[in-house]
């Protein structure tokens, strides 16, 4: 083990950071040049555009959720994490080289079928970002204490992934989409190929305490390899994800809709599925914890979580989608070059914000005032900077400053519900529980590529696009002042558990 993990040394985040910061990159790298690319290179519409996006979601229902469960149950190359975090920012790197070259791909195969390609590469790209993503954010939760050690790990990598998205705009607004996309693919394979093997993963996880004799007891009981999470029954996972069922009833018939053509007369199904998301969501928020025993406690408290953290992704999602549309009904005069520029600057703006503060203000503040109420209020000024942009976005450096007042809500989305979480649920099903927090991500992304990229293609005025963001960030705010703040718990560092552990068997 490296003396800075020991220390959990600033030094020791920083490179814990930098297989989320490659997945992070990759992302971010997809939002500034895949819709571009699609419209302006390939002259795709809004709603095939959106069915491109779609298969992120499919991927990460799938991608987070499987993986998760078997990271949490595999021992590879020294490691519970390490071998997805390696395999899946090969493959993402592979993805980014293809991106660019999908009418090559197409001239190659003979094939008449941009929209086809586009589709299977941005899957294997968004399922190679989602293999690693989870084992990138279970691994922080693995070798960092409960309490404000796992905080400043999440808001640690936040603020490097953050200052390279920041990063990925510019190259992207100045040396243009292309230069983006070629520059990606060698910082995703390094980032994520190298770094997960400095750091040592414990192999034991669970909620230990600081007694030696506890460790003595859990080696009396402990098998070589960790107890196979349990409760990863289809049954059991629906159960946990109760609140996203509207979700995931609409999702299932969007895609069904979109591939197939058959529809419901009119918009029956959607107000019914609508229905039953804000039922749902709301039955959870009123749920109390108190005389709950702890495991039942959890999970309401996670069930919590994914109810408040839901709709805000269709705020972000639904801007990152659709942007490029806003800004090109806003700003007329715009070349295509012109509003790609715009785009990459506008999020880059709101990048920067969300790089510099996590570690700077929302980390201090959250050991003040609790992680829950300044994630609730970080979101509450991301919903004004939305409606700002409503009355006030007609230049681009109006439109930068705003953005900025936007990023404080969307560097709160990205590191502080993974602390929030990670101290809802047992350690030793980390992953499994990261993959089902992701589906309050991906789920709602369903709704951005589907109901709003249709909403969008229809009205004229695209203002509708940001009224829409506000809205649904605003209910997440509202949402998230109902969840109870985690308590934390004194725990020590997984890894030095296993130092520990390994201690004691010698002296066996």
């Amino acid at each position: 083990m490296l003396d800075i993990q020991k220390r959990l040394s600033n030094r020791f985040f920083a490179l814990l950071a930098l297989p989320a910061t490659a997945m992070g990159f990759a992302l971010s790298v997809q939002i500034a040049a895949l819709s571009w690319l699609l419209t302006y290179q390939y002259g795709l519409e809004i709603t095939d555009i959106g069915l491109v996006w779609a298969t992120g979601p499919i991927a990460g229902i799938i991608g987070q959720v499987i993986i998760g469960i078997i990271s949490d149950n595999v021992w590879i190359w020294n490691g519970r994490r390490r071998a997805f975090i390696v395999i899946g920012g090969v493959l993402a790197s592979l993805m980014l080289l293809a991106l660019p070259n999908i009418g090559v791909i197409q001239a190659g195969l003979g094939l008449d079928a941009i929209l086809g390609i586009a589709i299977l590469v941005s899957m294997v790209l968004d399922l190679s970002i989602n293999v690693s993503f989870n084992p990138t954010r279970s691994i922080i939760a693995d070798v960092t204490p409960e309490g404000r050690e796992r905080t400043k790990g999440y808001t640690w990598m936040q603020t490097v992934s953050g200052t390279f998205g920041v990063l990925s705009y510019a190259i992207g607004a100045i040396f243009g989409n292309i230069a983006l996309l070629y520059f990606g693919v060698v910082l995703v394979f390094f980032f994520s190929v190298i770094p997960p093997f400095f750091v040592k993963e414990p192999k034991y996880l669970g909620r230990y305490g600081e007694d030696e004799d506890e460790i003595t007891k859990e080696l009396a009981g402990r098998e070589e390899m960790p107890q196979s999470v349990s409760d990863a029954s289809i049954g059991r996972i629906l159960i946990s994800i109760r609140p996203l069922w509207g979700f995931l009833l609409y999702g299932i018939y969007a895609i069904v809709k979109r591939l197939s053509g058959f529809e419901f007369p009119g918009y029956y199904f959607e107000i019914f599925a609508l229905i039953v998301t804000i039922y749902l969501i709301g039955e959870t928020l009123l749920k109390s914890e108190e005389g709950k025993t702890k495991e039942e406690a959890g999970k309401i408290g996670f069930q919590k979580v994914l109810a408040a953290h839901s709709f805000s992704w269709i705020g972000v999602q639904s801007m990152f989608i659709y942007f490029f549309a806003f800004v090109s009904y806003r700003m007329p005069d715009l070349t295509n070059e012109g509003v790609g520029t715009v785009v990459n600057w506008s999020f880059f703006s709101l990048n920067l914000i969300a790089a510099i503060i996590p570690v700077l203000a929302l980390e201090p503040l959250a050991n003040r005032f609790g992680r829950v109420r300044t994630h609730a209020t970080a979101l509450v000024i991301m919903a004004i900077g939305y409606a700002m942009i409503v009355f006030l976005g007609d230049s681009p450096y109006v439109l930068y400053i705003l953005m900025m007042v936007a990023g404080i809500g969307w560097a709160s989305i990205i590191s502080l519900p993974f602390a929030i979480m990670s101290q809802k649920i047992a350690q030793n099903q980390m992953g499994l529980y990261m993959g089902l927090f992701n589906l309050s991500v991906v789920l709602p992304q369903l709704v951005s590529s589907f109901a709003v990229g249709d909403i969008v293609q229809a009205v004229d005025n695209k203002t509708v696009l940001l009224v829409i963001c506000s809205v649904t960030v605003a209910f997440s705010a509202i949402a998230w002042y109902m969840v109870s703040e985690p308590k934390d718990e004194m725990t020590e560092n997984p890894a030095l558990l296993d130092e520990k552990i390994e201690k004691k068997l010698g002296e066996a």
